[in-house]
Protein backbone atom coordinates (compact mmCIF):
# COMPACT_ATOMS: atom_id res chain seq x y z
CA UNK A 1 0.00 0.00 0.00
CA UNK A 2 3.04 2.36 0.82
CA UNK A 3 4.38 1.82 -2.73
CA UNK A 4 0.72 2.06 -4.15
CA UNK A 5 0.56 6.18 -2.52
CA UNK A 6 3.66 7.14 -3.17
CA UNK A 7 3.76 6.16 -7.46
CA UNK A 8 -0.03 7.74 -6.92
CA UNK A 9 1.78 11.32 -5.51
CA UNK A 10 4.25 10.77 -8.25
CA UNK A 11 1.67 10.54 -10.43
CA UNK A 12 -0.53 13.73 -8.89
CA UNK A 13 -3.26 11.40 -7.75
CA UNK A 14 -2.00 11.59 -4.30
CA UNK A 15 -6.04 12.19 -3.47
CA UNK A 16 -6.99 8.74 -5.46
CA UNK A 17 -4.51 6.88 -2.84
CA UNK A 18 -6.86 7.41 -0.18
CA UNK A 19 -9.16 4.95 -1.64
CA UNK A 20 -7.04 2.24 -2.71
CA UNK A 21 -5.45 1.44 -6.39
CA UNK A 22 -8.36 -1.15 -6.75
CA UNK A 23 -10.96 1.72 -6.40
CA UNK A 24 -8.86 4.08 -8.24
CA UNK A 25 -8.26 2.14 -11.28
CA UNK A 26 -12.15 1.54 -11.60
CA UNK A 27 -13.19 4.99 -10.48
CA UNK A 28 -10.75 6.11 -13.87
CA UNK A 29 -12.45 3.44 -16.10
CA UNK A 30 -16.20 4.60 -15.26
CA UNK A 31 -15.43 8.46 -15.42
CA UNK A 32 -13.58 7.58 -18.96
CA UNK A 33 -16.84 5.46 -20.42
CA UNK A 34 -19.00 7.90 -19.11
CA UNK A 35 -17.44 11.19 -20.89
CA UNK A 36 -16.54 9.09 -23.77
CA UNK A 37 -20.37 8.61 -24.13
CA UNK A 38 -21.84 12.13 -23.14
CA UNK A 39 -18.96 14.27 -24.74
CA UNK A 40 -18.73 12.57 -27.88
CA UNK A 41 -21.96 14.59 -29.69
CA UNK A 42 -21.49 17.54 -27.51
CA UNK A 43 -20.72 20.38 -29.99
CA UNK A 44 -19.11 23.90 -30.49
CA UNK A 45 -15.33 25.61 -30.62
CA UNK A 46 -13.82 25.42 -27.35
CA UNK A 47 -13.53 22.88 -24.53
CA UNK A 48 -11.61 22.67 -21.16
CA UNK A 49 -10.92 19.98 -18.94
CA UNK A 50 -9.77 21.32 -14.83
CA UNK A 51 -7.75 18.99 -13.40
CA UNK A 52 -7.27 15.10 -13.21
CA UNK A 53 -5.01 14.49 -16.84
CA UNK A 54 -5.58 10.51 -16.62
CA UNK A 55 -8.81 10.82 -17.31
CA UNK A 56 -8.86 12.24 -21.12
CA UNK A 57 -12.61 13.23 -20.63
CA UNK A 58 -12.45 15.41 -24.03
CA UNK A 59 -10.89 12.60 -26.57
CA UNK A 60 -13.94 11.69 -28.04
CA UNK A 61 -15.16 15.20 -28.99
CA UNK A 62 -14.90 16.95 -31.74
CA UNK A 63 -14.34 20.69 -30.83
CA UNK A 64 -11.22 22.02 -32.80
CA UNK A 65 -9.77 23.66 -30.00
CA UNK A 66 -9.88 21.32 -26.40
CA UNK A 67 -7.35 22.12 -23.75
CA UNK A 68 -6.53 20.17 -20.39
CA UNK A 69 -5.79 23.16 -17.61
CA UNK A 70 -3.81 22.18 -14.36
CA UNK A 71 -5.13 23.68 -11.30
CA UNK A 72 -3.99 25.32 -7.90
CA UNK A 73 -4.22 22.45 -6.22
CA UNK A 74 -2.05 19.89 -8.61
CA UNK A 75 1.41 19.36 -8.85
CA UNK A 76 3.50 19.96 -12.32
CA UNK A 77 3.86 16.65 -13.95
CA UNK A 78 7.11 15.33 -15.49
CA UNK A 79 6.99 15.76 -19.04
CA UNK A 80 7.90 12.29 -19.31
CA UNK A 81 4.71 11.14 -17.85
CA UNK A 82 3.19 8.39 -20.04
CA UNK A 83 -0.06 8.79 -18.40
CA UNK A 84 -0.38 12.59 -19.20
CA UNK A 85 0.83 13.05 -22.89
CA UNK A 86 2.43 16.38 -23.48
CA UNK A 87 1.23 18.22 -20.20
CA UNK A 88 -1.16 20.78 -19.35
CA UNK A 89 -1.93 23.49 -21.58
CA UNK A 90 -2.93 26.18 -19.24
CA UNK A 91 -2.43 26.34 -15.51
CA UNK A 92 -4.61 28.27 -13.67
CA UNK A 93 -6.22 28.98 -10.14
CA UNK A 94 -9.62 27.17 -10.02
CA UNK A 95 -11.62 30.46 -8.49
CA UNK A 96 -9.96 32.66 -11.32
CA UNK A 97 -10.20 31.47 -14.78
CA UNK A 98 -8.32 33.33 -17.72
CA UNK A 99 -11.00 32.71 -20.26
CA UNK A 100 -13.59 36.11 -20.97
CA UNK A 101 -17.21 35.53 -20.51
CA UNK A 102 -19.33 33.32 -22.47
CA UNK A 103 -16.38 32.12 -24.36
CA UNK A 104 -16.26 28.34 -23.44
CA UNK A 105 -18.57 25.55 -24.85
CA UNK A 106 -18.02 22.74 -22.48
CA UNK A 107 -16.39 22.74 -19.25
CA UNK A 108 -15.22 19.18 -17.40
CA UNK A 109 -14.46 19.13 -13.85
CA UNK A 110 -13.54 15.76 -12.76
CA UNK A 111 -13.12 15.85 -8.75
CA UNK A 112 -12.27 19.55 -8.97
CA UNK A 113 -14.48 21.25 -6.85
CA UNK A 114 -13.98 18.84 -3.89
CA UNK A 115 -9.96 19.73 -4.17
CA UNK A 116 -10.47 23.53 -4.65
CA UNK A 117 -10.24 25.63 -1.58
CA UNK A 118 -13.01 27.88 -2.66
CA UNK A 119 -16.16 25.30 -5.00
CA UNK A 120 -18.41 28.23 -5.13
CA UNK A 121 -15.72 30.64 -6.67
CA UNK A 122 -14.92 27.45 -8.97
CA UNK A 123 -18.76 26.92 -9.90
CA UNK A 124 -19.24 30.82 -10.52
CA UNK A 125 -16.21 31.14 -12.78
CA UNK A 126 -17.86 28.30 -14.74
CA UNK A 127 -20.94 29.69 -15.55
CA UNK A 128 -19.15 33.20 -16.44
CA UNK A 129 -17.23 31.56 -18.81
CA UNK A 130 -19.78 29.42 -20.54
CA UNK A 131 -21.90 30.91 -23.12
CA UNK A 132 -25.31 30.29 -23.11
CA UNK A 133 -26.73 26.85 -23.31
CA UNK A 134 -23.13 25.64 -22.55
CA UNK A 135 -22.28 22.85 -20.94
CA UNK A 136 -20.63 21.19 -17.84
CA UNK A 137 -19.54 18.00 -16.79
CA UNK A 138 -18.85 17.65 -13.12
CA UNK A 139 -17.65 13.83 -10.95
CA UNK A 140 -17.14 14.00 -7.75
CA UNK A 141 -16.73 11.70 -4.23
CA UNK A 142 -20.54 10.65 -2.68
CA UNK A 143 -20.17 11.48 0.58
CA UNK A 144 -22.34 9.16 1.51
CA UNK A 145 -21.24 6.15 0.08
CA UNK A 146 -18.76 3.73 0.85
CA UNK A 147 -16.06 5.12 -1.07
CA UNK A 148 -16.44 8.72 0.28
CA UNK A 149 -16.28 7.34 4.10
CA UNK A 150 -12.58 5.96 2.86
CA UNK A 151 -11.34 8.99 1.17
CA UNK A 152 -12.86 11.28 4.39
CA UNK A 153 -10.82 8.92 7.07
CA UNK A 154 -8.74 11.71 9.13
CA UNK A 155 -5.94 9.54 9.80
CA UNK A 156 -5.47 9.08 5.44
CA UNK A 157 -5.66 12.46 4.84
CA UNK A 158 -3.18 13.82 7.49
CA UNK A 159 -0.72 10.88 6.21
CA UNK A 160 -1.13 12.38 2.82
CA UNK A 161 -1.42 15.72 3.26
CA UNK A 162 -4.46 16.14 1.58
CA UNK A 163 -7.86 18.09 2.49
CA UNK A 164 -8.98 17.63 5.91
CA UNK A 165 -11.85 15.51 6.17
CA UNK A 166 -15.43 17.16 5.34
CA UNK A 167 -14.74 18.86 2.16
CA UNK A 168 -16.58 16.18 0.13
CA UNK A 169 -19.69 17.65 -1.77
CA UNK A 170 -22.89 15.74 -1.81
CA UNK A 171 -24.94 15.68 -4.61
CA UNK A 172 -27.88 16.85 -3.49
CA UNK A 173 -26.05 19.76 -2.36
CA UNK A 174 -24.49 20.63 -5.94
CA UNK A 175 -27.81 20.36 -7.92
CA UNK A 176 -29.01 22.86 -5.63
CA UNK A 177 -25.63 25.11 -6.79
CA UNK A 178 -26.29 24.71 -10.06
CA UNK A 179 -29.70 26.05 -9.64
CA UNK A 180 -29.47 28.77 -8.28
CA UNK A 181 -26.47 29.63 -11.12
CA UNK A 182 -28.73 29.29 -13.73
CA UNK A 183 -28.15 25.22 -14.80
CA UNK A 184 -30.55 22.59 -15.45
CA UNK A 185 -29.31 19.30 -14.48
CA UNK A 186 -29.64 17.25 -17.82
CA UNK A 187 -27.83 14.04 -16.45
CA UNK A 188 -27.16 12.34 -13.30
CA UNK A 189 -25.72 8.99 -12.87
CA UNK A 190 -23.79 6.81 -9.88
CA UNK A 191 -21.20 4.07 -9.70
CA UNK A 192 -19.15 2.46 -7.84
CA UNK A 193 -21.20 0.33 -4.75
CA UNK A 194 -18.91 -2.12 -4.01
CA UNK A 195 -16.31 -1.10 -0.54
CA UNK A 196 -13.32 0.49 -1.08
CA UNK A 197 -10.94 -2.40 -0.27
CA UNK A 198 -7.28 -2.72 -1.20
CA UNK A 199 -7.33 -6.03 -2.15
CA UNK A 200 -8.05 -6.54 -5.94
CA UNK A 201 -9.24 -9.90 -5.34
CA UNK A 202 -11.61 -8.98 -2.87
CA UNK A 203 -12.80 -6.43 -4.92
CA UNK A 204 -13.84 -9.26 -7.99
CA UNK A 205 -15.61 -10.85 -5.30
CA UNK A 206 -18.01 -8.21 -4.78
CA UNK A 207 -18.75 -7.03 -7.87
CA UNK A 208 -22.38 -8.23 -7.21
CA UNK A 209 -22.53 -5.26 -5.05
CA UNK A 210 -22.38 -3.06 -8.09
CA UNK A 211 -25.69 -4.73 -9.95
CA UNK A 212 -27.42 -4.82 -6.78
CA UNK A 213 -26.58 -0.88 -5.70
CA UNK A 214 -27.21 0.42 -9.68
CA UNK A 215 -31.07 -0.69 -9.49
CA UNK A 216 -31.89 -0.64 -5.31
CA UNK A 217 -29.89 2.66 -3.84
CA UNK A 218 -28.47 4.23 -6.76
CA UNK A 219 -28.17 7.73 -4.91
CA UNK A 220 -25.35 5.31 -2.29
CA UNK A 221 -22.81 5.08 -5.61
CA UNK A 222 -19.14 5.67 -4.62
CA UNK A 223 -18.83 8.47 -7.09
CA UNK A 224 -21.59 10.59 -9.45
CA UNK A 225 -21.89 12.53 -12.03
CA UNK A 226 -23.90 15.81 -13.30
CA UNK A 227 -24.34 17.12 -16.55
CA UNK A 228 -25.75 20.60 -16.79
CA UNK A 229 -26.30 23.17 -19.08
CA UNK A 230 -26.29 27.22 -18.69
CA UNK A 231 -29.84 28.43 -19.26
CA UNK A 232 -30.38 31.89 -20.07
CA UNK A 233 -33.71 34.08 -21.09
CA UNK A 234 -34.59 34.22 -24.59
CA UNK A 235 -33.13 30.92 -26.12
CA UNK A 236 -35.52 29.53 -28.50
CA UNK A 237 -35.99 26.07 -30.29
CA UNK A 238 -35.41 24.98 -33.57
CA UNK A 239 -36.46 21.73 -34.82
CA UNK A 240 -36.63 20.81 -31.26
CA UNK A 241 -32.79 21.47 -30.88
CA UNK A 242 -31.91 24.07 -28.18
CA UNK A 243 -29.92 26.95 -30.57
CA UNK A 244 -27.37 29.54 -28.89
CA UNK A 245 -28.45 32.70 -29.01
CA UNK A 246 -24.45 34.17 -28.34
CA UNK A 247 -21.47 32.96 -30.15
CA UNK A 248 -18.69 32.19 -28.38
CA UNK A 249 -16.17 35.26 -28.47
CA UNK A 250 -12.97 33.64 -27.86
CA UNK A 251 -11.89 32.43 -31.52
CA UNK A 252 -9.85 35.73 -32.03
CA UNK A 253 -8.14 35.44 -27.75
CA UNK A 254 -7.82 32.17 -27.15
CA UNK A 255 -4.52 30.03 -27.89
CA UNK A 256 -4.47 27.37 -30.30
CA UNK A 257 -4.56 24.05 -28.49
CA UNK A 258 -3.41 20.46 -30.15
CA UNK A 259 -6.10 17.96 -30.82
CA UNK A 260 -6.70 14.81 -28.41
CA UNK A 261 -7.26 11.13 -29.77
CA UNK A 262 -10.54 10.91 -31.24
CA UNK A 263 -12.52 7.57 -29.90
CA UNK A 264 -15.87 6.36 -30.46
CA UNK A 265 -18.59 6.70 -27.73
CA UNK A 266 -18.65 3.72 -25.60
CA UNK A 267 -22.40 2.84 -23.78
CA UNK A 268 -22.89 4.23 -21.03
CA UNK A 269 -25.02 2.52 -17.72
CA UNK A 270 -28.76 3.82 -17.09
CA UNK A 271 -29.38 7.43 -16.13
CA UNK A 272 -30.31 8.29 -12.63
CA UNK A 273 -33.71 9.91 -12.57
CA UNK A 274 -33.65 12.04 -9.09
CA UNK A 275 -36.82 11.40 -7.19
CA UNK A 276 -37.35 14.82 -6.52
Amino acid sequence: MESQIIESQHSGDAWLARLGQPVASRLLAWEQQQADALLADVFGYHAVQLGWPQLQALRSNRMPHRWMARAEFEPLLPESDPATPGGPHVCLDSRAWPWPADSLDLVVLPHALERSADPHACLREVERVLIPEGQVLITGLNPWSLWGWQSMRPHRASELGAAQPGTLIGYRRLRDWLRLLGFEVQVSRFGGWAPALGSERWMQRLQWMDKLGERWWPILGGVYLIMATKRVPGGRLIEGRRWRTVRSPAAATAPVARSDTTMGPTRASKDFVDPR
